[in-house]
């Protein structure tokens, strides 16, 4: 498959990245005094804007290799899910609560589901 006629779906998924660890490392850094949840707030907006964007991208290629954008997709997002959980644990055991939390497990999540697209379309794209 010609790559030039691809969607940036790599890029896009590298900047979700950016914007959740962003919004994580300003979050984590001033806890557990009190923290403006503005500017994570909006970090983790714009990633979340940004995976349906990547999704709406994927979902209009026409002769990709879906089989193996799954057969990747499914094992890293078993991997990201176990991981993204792991913290969640963490964050609540930790005594992390309310708007706080519902922040953190929303970048989790986003952590989650961006990796596994990233890997399976990185994949696919290069398959036959």
């Amino acid at each position: 498959m010609n790559t030039k006629k691809l969607p940036p779906v790599s890029e896009i998924s590298l900047a979700v990245l950016t914007l959740v660890v962003a919004g994580g490392i300003y979050l984590a850094s001033h806890l557990p005094k009190h923290v403006s949840l503005v500017p994570t707030t909006i970090l983790v907006t714009l990633a979340g804007l940004l995976v349906v964007l990547n999704v709406f991208l994927l979902s209009r290629i026409s002769g990709f290799a879906w089989d193996k954008f799954f057969l990747v997709a499914k094992w890293t997002l078993l991997a990201y899910g176990v991981i993204a959980g792991t913290l969640e644990y963490i964050f609540i055991k930790d005594g992390t609560r309310g708007s706080v939390l519902l922040l953190m497990t929303s970048a989790l999540v986003l952590f989650a589901v961006n990796l596994p697209i990233h890997f399976g379309f990185t994949v696919a794209r290069y398959a036959e």
